[in-house]
């Protein structure tokens, strides 16, 4: 039905009118045309549908049959892979084929290796071709094979030695080549230079263009090496003209001539090093300067002097062959300490010379040249040191035991100043030279070493000695002491008279003496700026145990300040030193009151016993006239006694200390006359007069000695003021007051007390002073 309508839609829109059907026949083969275009295409569609089916049949059928084939092989494989686990064979075959493979990776190895020296030969030959008129082109073949070897010996260290002979020919050839090349550019300049009749020139004249053009051509072959390097590399042209040099010097300081011997490198060797040197210095650098800074001013190795300088690289050439004769010298100097001691003062003489007076600068323009001193303290400074320690303990000892060491000199310092012993004197001299031994070397470690080993050992040693002194002094002195370890007539007698205060006198001058001396050295630059580095590494340094030179911290704290690695910027290197002589010092000063206070209550031991003072004298003697009387004889053993303490220890000891010492001793003194003469007695007019004018004679004694010193016994003598009074004015002074007045005046009460004592210009008394001596006169009891 559908088909139907379908034609008759068709049939409507093509025979709308009659006249169409004039055009039937056209229409009918127009649809049979169709037809049959539809037909065929249909029958093609069906036949593509029975292919596709076909296709995808056997498409089907093919993965059927390799699913069955496959199945059939991973059966074949299970059972093979079965097999092979029962059986040794694959071993066998990889047993088999390892041999092959090795020559197989041998032959592959040394094709390799061929490429690699076929190609090594190839720079040897470019580098070759460009040589003697290009130096500057034969460095580029070089510089390859130069970075080959490096590579290579790189290479090796991470192959775990792979390679060693290839790594070591490769390393050869370069080494060979740079030995050729310099080889061919010194023959060059060596040629130039037999021209001219070098060194046979004027030191003033100017060189030629073609021997500064040979010059230049060994400068350009280094250049690389030179900006590469990290250690000093001598410049060739240099080396070709030092060349003739080094034969003499040879000839000279190393062969069987006189000069040869070790004893004379001071006397022969270094001079004439020196005056070599001052003789070509201006020559090289007015004629090759400029060729050197034009090469080198723009590099990293423009502030090395031995590159830029041709003074300073002439030196570098010549000092190998010196380094040569000083371990030479060396060998011989070990064998002997006092060669070997010498020797090293020679040696830094001659490295300053070297540094200061030709600006030598060694390749290390911040630290500078380490010097033969350096190199030599490398290797032997333990050696040199227990040298230096053994001479100086011997000269120690030798300034211990001389004749006059434990005398006092008075020659040492002007009146005033406190006076050393001679052995204490020698013993700062030992101390600064051996400073001179040592403040010139570079390495901190080693100049640390010298201060504790040497300085500070000797400086214990004395200390040691002081403190001996005074113990086998307290000893002697003390009845303890005396019991228990026994102390001879003769000591005892050594310590009579003055013998006591010398004895202390000569530990305290000595003490003084060495604090002094320390404190001067604490301020020098050499000592400050051996503690300002010190200071630095103790702070920075993390390894306790090594602080310098194999020294702990402790024990370099211990030896020097306690300050030691804090941020006390107090300290110096002598601190503990100078605590221990300040307390020698201060001992020994203890000890010289104690014996000044002794001798005075030996000396006043009759006068305070002197009963006379109460008896009444048939003639009074008024206040003003008691200077008339003459001292009492009980005074004149302790006058004496007292001038001669004074006399001896004005001449001994400062003014400061001499005065402080008798301010303690004269105080007690005055105490001594207060209890024991003044409070002890009554006195009668004639005897506080008496009383009064024995102390103006202690007085004027001490004032000789020690001006105003008599202060110290300000308060006696005030109380022998008040004790003066007399009894009745005279006539001539009717307003001064009398014994009677005043006592009236003083025991009224405190303020009338204290008018009175102001009136009689009396300051240090109080006025239960004033009341207990008024007391003492024995008028006041009739």
């Amino acid at each position: 039905m559908e088909y139907d309508i379908r034609v008759e839609d068709y049939l409507d829109d093509k025979l709308q009118s009659t006249t169409d059907f004039d055009h039937l026949d056209t229409l009918l083969n127009s649809v049979e045309h169709q037809r049959s275009q539809l037909q065929s295409q249909l029958d093609n569609a069906i036949k593509e549908l029975e292919e596709a089916r076909r296709s995808s049949a056997e498409r089907q059928a093919a993965l059927v049959a390799r699913i069955d084939e496959f199945q059939k092989l991973q059966q074949s494989i299970d059972v093979r892979l079965k097999i092979v686990a029962a059986s040794d064979a694959p071993d066998e075959a990889i047993r088999r084929l390892e041999q092959p493979m090795k020559q197989l990776h041998k032959v592959d190895l040394a094709h390799r290796y061929l490429l690699l020296l076929q190609h090594v030969q190839e720079l040897r030959n470019a580098a070759r071709a460009h040589l003697p008129h290009s130096p500057k082109a034969a460095l580029e073949p070089y510089t390859e094979l130069k970075q080959l070897s490096l590579r290579l010996r790189e290479l090796q260290g991470a192959a775990d030695g792979a390679a060693v002979h290839l790594v070591a020919h490769v390393e050869s050839v370069a080494e060979a080549l740079w030995d050729e090349m310099k080889k061919t550019m010194w023959s060059e300049l060596e040629a130039v230079l037999k021209k001219r009749g070098w060194p046979n020139v004027d030191p003033e004249s100017e060189v030629d263009d073609e021997w500064i053009q040979c010059f230049e051509k060994l400068v350009d072959l280094q250049v690389p090496e030179v900006l590469y390097s990290p250690t000093l590399v001598t410049l060739l042209p240099m080396d070709v003209m030092a060349q003739i040099f080094v034969k003499e010097f040879r000839f000279h300081f190393l062969s069987d001539k006189p000069t040869s011997n070790p004893q004379g490198i001071n006397a022969h060797c270094f001079p004439w090093f020196l005056s070599l040197l001052d003789k070509w210095e201006v020559f090289f650098r007015e004629n090759f300067a400029p060729v050197l800074a034009a090469k080198f001013s723009q590099t990293e190795v423009s502030n090395k002097m031995v590159y830029m300088d041709p003074g300073c690289a002439f030196i570098a050439s010549m000092l190998p062959v010196m380094r040569e004769k000083v371990k030479v010298t060396m060998a011989e100097a070990v064998k002997d300490p006092a060669f070997l001691s010498s020797l090293l003062g020679q040696l830094m003489t001659f490295d300053e010379n070297i540094r200061s007076g030709y600006g030598y600068d060694g390749g290390d323009p911040e630290n500078g040249w380490e010097g033969f001193t350096g190199e030599v303290l490398n290797t032997h400074f333990r050696t040199w040191l227990e040298a230096e320690k053994k001479f100086a303990l011997e000269r120690f000892n030798g300034i211990m035991t001389s004749s006059d060491a434990r005398k006092i000199d008075y020659d040492f310092a002007v009146a005033g100043k406190t006076k050393p012993t001679f052995a204490a004197v020698r013993v700062a001299d030992l101390l600064r030279s051996v400073t001179t031994q040592y403040e010139r070397l570079r390495r901190f470690s080693h100049k640390l070493r010298f201060l504790i080993d040497i300085q500070l050992a000797i400086l214990d040693d004395y200390h040691d000695h002081l403190k001996g002194t005074l113990e086998a002094y307290q000893t002697m002195t003390s009845t303890v002491g005396r019991a228990f370890v026994g102390v001879t007539k003769e000591q005892l007698a050594a310590l009579e008279g003055t013998g006591a205060l010398e004895t202390l006198c000569k530990v305290y001058g000595s003490a003084d003496h060495i604090i002094n001396a320390l404190h001067d050295w604490s301020n020098e630059e050499f000592f400050v700026t051996l503690w300002e580095q010190l200071q630095t590494r103790a702070k920075a340094n993390e390894d306790q145990s090594n602080l310098a030179g194999g020294m702990s911290y402790d024990h370099v704290k211990d030896r020097t300040s306690s300050v030691v690695g804090t941020e006390d910027d107090t300290g110096v290197l002598f601190d503990e030193t100078i605590s221990a002589y300040t307390l020698r010092r201060k001992r020994a000063q203890e000890f010289l009151t104690q014996i000044l206070i002794q001798n005075q209550k030996k000396a006043f031991a009759a006068y305070l016993k002197r009963p006379q003072w109460s008896t009444i004298s048939d003639e009074p003697t008024s206040g003003e006239e008691y200077f008339q009387l003459a001292p009492t004889a009980e005074l004149g053993e302790p006058l004496a006694v007292l001038k001669r303490d004074l006399d001896f220890l004005s001449h001994a000891l400062g003014i400061a200390v001499f005065r402080r010492i008798w301010r303690e001793a004269l105080e007690e003194l005055n105490n001594m006359l207060w209890s024991d003469v003044l409070m002890a007695n009554k006195f009668a007019a004639s005897g506080a007069a008496q009383f009064r004018r024995d102390v103006d004679a202690i007085s004027s004694v001490v004032e000789r000695y020690i001006p105003d010193g008599s202060i110290a016994l300000g308060s006696i003598k005030e109380a022998l003021r008040l004790l003066n009074l007399p009894v009745e004015a005279s006539e001539e002074n009717s307003n001064i007051m009398t014994l009677k007045n005043a006592v009236d005046r003083v025991f009224t009460d405190n303020t009338e007390a204290k008018k009175v004592l102001e009136e009689l210009d009396v300051e240090s008394l109080s006025p239960p002073h004033a009341r207990q001596i008024l007391q003492r006169r024995v008028e006041n009891a009739e």
